[in-house]
């Protein structure tokens, strides 16, 4: 503290102090008259937590208010976290922060003022769920009948395991596989939604079998105990869990929000043990009793159907009395077959008697006399008609030879006949084109025709033979001793005679010039 200035300096003995100095000497005297307090109020101006982690509100009553903050290390450790509105008990120390010349409460714990506060905050959380449609009964799943794996969510010291462990070991042992999790205190509403939600992450890949089913279990309690089941967190994963989940959070007349979006509430964790496995023994007897009516259901069904079938035997006639009736038709017909033949000759020869009957040479002549007549009449209308067509045709040329002049028909035929002169002169001039080009193609053709015909190739001094088919032949296996052949040359052809002999001889090859050259009349030895 800075030391006051004289007396001669100031017409006034009081001390001066600067502003830091008063400051601080509050500050001091506040924090060592109060320490540690609890204060009871209503929040007010809480908008979350700031970006630093710390947060800044109000706590309030109807007559005055203090400011309110809690640092980011306490903020992370709060049992409640601070909502708007709600009137709670906040535990701190009271300082001042000269930089504003305002007095505040640095909070370290906070909870709410009493149960009917944490009734409160509880109904405005279950409301605030309910209209995003967490609890609807749509959203809820069907427990699995009997499950292979069971997931237990719940503290694995106390008596609630042992009692649902023991319970399913009574009715039906399957595979249980314990998540353990504090179910008390301010972090267990955070391991309980990472228990669900680690729960719902295993897959068949994973080491650890993924349940079929899951049991969020905790025994009795408070409700400041079973605070944790109330956690947002909690209720969410529950929600969006795949697995069917059955919550069991203390008696039967204790409710939290995780027993409204659960898929099935159990009053007790024994009772949710009896929800999710049934009884072995009650199965097998019920198989027992399922196989022993099946054996006998098939068994009475059989027999019926054995009677009925007996009694459609009965009913149906043997094979003799099935063949009788076509049997007895066969022979009444094989039987009057004989005398059917006979009745059939007679008509027909009947028939044909009166068609003989009727084909004689008067009757002939008199058909022809007939035709002939008509076909007089025919004639003689014929040239009538001729006749009549004549005169008409001669009627209208007269009358056009009348309404037509010579002199218009002389010119007109004169005009014809020019253009007559000029289309035949144009047409022997297209004749004559056309006749060149045609002579042109063929001539082509005659060209190609000629290169490609085989006579070139004979010109080179090869030859064609032919059996007595006159067939060409390409292989000498297909000749045999003594066959006749002809053997066409470039300038001829000559006729021979196959031997067995390899080579050709002199004298027949002689032969057979001799042979082309008068004109084949003797015939040659080709071998």
């Amino acid at each position: 503290m800075t030391k006051a200035k004289g007396l001669g300096d100031s017409p006034s003995n009081v001390a001066e102090y600067s502003v830091s100095e008063i400051s601080g000497s509050i500050k001091r005297t506040v924090e060592d008259v109060f320490g540690h307090v609890r204060i009871r109020g209503e929040i007010s101006g809480y908008r979350g937590p700031h970006s630093s982690g710390h947060a800044y509100f109000s706590l309030k009553d109807d007559r005055a208010r203090i400011e309110a903050v809690i640092w980011r290390g306490s903020f992370s450790k709060l049992k409640f976290k601070p909502e708007e509105g709600m009137e709670m008990i906040a535990t701190g120390k009271v300082t001042t922060y000269p930089g504003s010349s305002k007095y505040q409460i640095v909070i370290e714990s906070l909870e709410p003022a009493g149960a009917g506060a944490l009734m409160a905050l509880l109904e405005e959380r279950k409301k605030k769920l309910a209209a995003e449609g967490l609890f609807d009964d749509a959203r809820k799943q069907l427990l699995p009948h009997l499950p292979k794996v069971i997931g237990v969510v719940t503290s694995p010291t106390g008596a609630v395991i042992r009692d649902i462990l023991h319970r399913i070991s009574d009715r039906f042992p399957v595979h249980v596989i314990v998540w353990p999790v504090r179910v008390q205190g301010e972090t267990s509403g955070d391991e309980v939604a990472a228990a669900i939600r680690g729960f719902n992450a295993l897959d068949r890949t994973s080491a650890i079998a993924r349940p079929e089913l899951l049991i969020v279990a905790r025994g009795g309690g408070s409700l400041e105990d079973l605070w944790g089941f109330n956690d947002e967190a909690v209720v969410r994963a529950a929600s969006q869990s795949d697995i069917p989940l059955i919550s069991a959070v203390g008696h039967e007349t204790d409710w939290t929000l995780i027993d409204h979006v659960a898929d099935v509430r159990a009053p007790t964790p024994t009772g949710a043990a009896e929800m999710a496995v049934p009884v072995k023994a009650e199965l097998e007897v019920t198989l027992v009793t399922l196989t022993a009516r099946l054996a006998g259901g098939m068994s009475r069904s059989l027999d019926t159907y054995r009677q009925n079938v007996r009694s459609l035997a009965r009913a149906l006639p043997s094979l003799d009395m099935l063949l009788a009736l076509p049997r007895r038709r066969f022979d009444e017909g094989a039987g009057g077959l004989g005398r059917a033949l006979q009745l059939n000759t007679a008509n027909k020869r009947q028939q044909f008697e009166r068609r003989s009957a009727q084909l004689t040479p008067a009757t002939l002549q008199r058909q022809v006399l007939e035709k002939s007549r008509k076909v007089n009449d025919l004639g003689t209308r014929a040239d009538r008609l001729a006749e009549r067509q004549q005169d008409r045709l001669s009627a209208r040329l007269a009358n056009a030879t009348t309404r037509l002049s010579l002199r218009p028909a002389t010119e007109r035929i004169a005009r014809n006949g020019d253009r007559l002169q000029v289309i035949a002169k144009r047409a022997d001039a297209a004749i004559s084109l056309i006749g060149e080009r045609q002579n042109r193609r063929l001539q082509e053709a005659t060209r190609v025709m000629s290169s490609l015909s085989y006579k070139n190739v004979l010109n080179r001094g090869y030859a064609v033979v032919r059996n007595d088919k006159d067939v060409a032949l390409d292989r000498a296996a297909l000749l045999a001793a003594g066959e006749a052949v002809s053997i066409e040359f470039a300038d001829g052809r000559i006729d021979a005679m196959t031997t067995s002999g390899d080579r050709p001889r002199k004298q027949s090859g002689q032969k057979a010039r001799s042979k082309s050259a008068d004109g084949g009349k003797d015939q040659g030895n080709l071998f």
